[in-house]
């Protein structure tokens, strides 16, 4: 009789409050620390192990909504409402002040650091500009053109970023900034954009409540449709089978793969949460689920179908969430600037 595998489930590790809405999460790469952001324009540093945090930036004035740190935990960027980004350094002694970007009049929520080199995406209105870390220069600006440019995700191997936007997503090579972006046209605006793990992959949650799904080599998409809105969020699942998980509304719908009568994806929609769904993230190298809602309820989903664990804990509702790389550890921040991280059962799962 073979045994049962082990299934995930959190207990509650530590928690800390900021003065405002929790906008951001990001875990070091060795999951011994954590970074977070609030409303109100705080920077903390959570040690995972004993949940003593540190104060990176106090309160400020206005909000910081973008968090992003480097693959090699070396650089931290913030930005926000003022239109600033700061880098900062995170290989010292302690942490400092390593470059401002400054791009007036713009609202910067999306920064996202290149998967292996220091390089860092920032959405500026309705330009991309690539910045170097190491030479501390703009390598690049990428012009949508057709509207505010509304998500960036790097192909998980660095070749390429695709950018989403009003009617399109357009997809620039690293190797050729200058040279005109491939274009994929779309029904609405694509407001979420997500690479599976292997990069084969691109998939595009829409504002006319619809997901397309491009994959590599092949111009013919797939088109999802049957979502109660538009898309917030898309999650890949690691594991031997892809997975794609979409948030609109109240619902989460899960996509597999189907081949039979033909190449395809089947949807199944996983409605435990009553009230907004403001964060999904697969485990890492599984294909467990958990979700995150405004309705306070934070579940855990085996391979993405059954519920398997649902714990209150956010009175005005959770925003964001993010597992660490090693999938340990459970980060989730609430609307009431709380910070909750919680441990995986152990022994730690095995991939799915």
């Amino acid at each position: 009789m073979s045994k049962a595998k082990p299934q995930t489930l959190l207990r509650l590790a530590w928690q800390e409050t900021l003065s405002d809405y929790v906008t951001a999460l990001a875990w070091f790469p060795d999951g011994a620390r954590l970074a977070a952001c609030s409303a109100a324009g705080e920077v903390v540093l959570g040690e995972a192990a004993t949940g003593v945090c540190a104060l990176l930036q106090a309160p400020q004035a206005e909000a910081l909504n973008a968090l992003s740190l480097s693959p090699d935990g070396r650089f931290l960027a913030t930005g926000g409402q003022s239109g600033t980004v700061t880098v900062w350094r995170m290989d010292g002694d302690s942490p400092e002040i390593f470059s401002r970007l400054h791009y007036p009049r713009a609202w910067i929520d999306r920064l996202r650091w290149h998967p292996s080199a220091p390089e860092l995406a920032v959405s500026a209105g309705s330009c991309v500009h690539i910045w170097s870390a190491l030479s501390q220069t703009v390598l690049a600006s990428l012009d949508f053109q057709d509207s505010s440019v509304l998500d960036l995700a790097w192909r998980p191997q660095g070749d390429s970023l695709a950018v989403g936007g009003n009617q399109n997503v357009k997809i620039w090579r690293r190797d050729s900034w200058g040279e005109r972006p491939l274009r994929r046209e779309i029904g609405g605006a694509s407001a979420a954009l997500a690479w599976s793990p292997e990069g084969r992959y691109l998939a595009s949650g829409n504002n006319d409540c619809s997901i397309w799904v491009w994959q590599s080599g092949n111009a013919d998409p797939w088109l999802l449709r049957g979502l109660l809105g538009k898309t917030r969020q898309l999650a890949w699942s690691g594991g031997k089978e892809s997975m794609l998980a979409s948030i609109s509304a109240d619902e989460i719908v899960v996509w597999r793969q189907t081949t039979q009568p033909a190449p395809g994806w089947s949807a199944e929609v996983l409605d435990e949460h009553w009230d907004t769904v403001t964060g999904i993230a697969f485990q890492p190298g599984t294909q467990d689920l958990a979700s995150a809602g405004e309705d306070g309820w934070l579940c855990l989903w085996r391979r993405a179908r059954r519920l398997t664990q649902k714990l209150q804990g956010a009175s005005q509702g959770f925003s964001v969430l993010a597992w660490n790389p090693q999938g340990t550890a459970l980060a989730t921040g609430g609307r009431g600037g709380e910070i909750w991280v919680w441990e995986t059962s152990k022994p730690p799962l095995s991939p799915s």
